[in-house]
């Protein structure tokens, strides 16, 4: 078993920027970052595994930077740029393949772009 604990988001105008944290409670091949928006499916925003090798979705890149630290066990989700239809929550996720959902959900972390 696998415990993701995010910390970061909030409400931050178009153009800012804002950091994500999720720290699991062992090492895992894969982490990454998923968001939902109100009437939308979950979607992949990027994922990173344990070699440094990340994918990003199409919406994201040249935006949002993914990194780990193995050392700590903890993902971050650096986000620049920010749009109001980046608005959604975003769920830490911990696997075992890249960009391939795995089994470990965080609790889920508000980002809301507004001015």
């Amino acid at each position: 078993q696998v415990q993701l604990v995010e910390s970061g988001g909030g409400l931050v105008q178009p153009g800012g920027s804002l950091r994500l944290s999720c720290a699991a409670s062992r090492s895992i091949s894969v982490m990454g970052w998923y968001r939902q928006a109100p009437a939308k499916q979950r979607e992949l925003v990027a994922s990173i595994n344990y070699v440094g090798a990340r994918n990003y979705a199409d919406s994201v890149k040249g935006r949002f930077t993914i990194s780990r630290d193995s050392a700590k066990n903890t993902v971050y989700l650096e986000m620049n740029s920010l749009k109001p239809e980046d608005t959604a929550v975003y769920h830490c996720n911990a696997g075992w393949a890249l960009g391939v959902p795995g089994s470990y959900w965080g609790q889920g972390t508000q980002v809301t772009v507004s001015s």
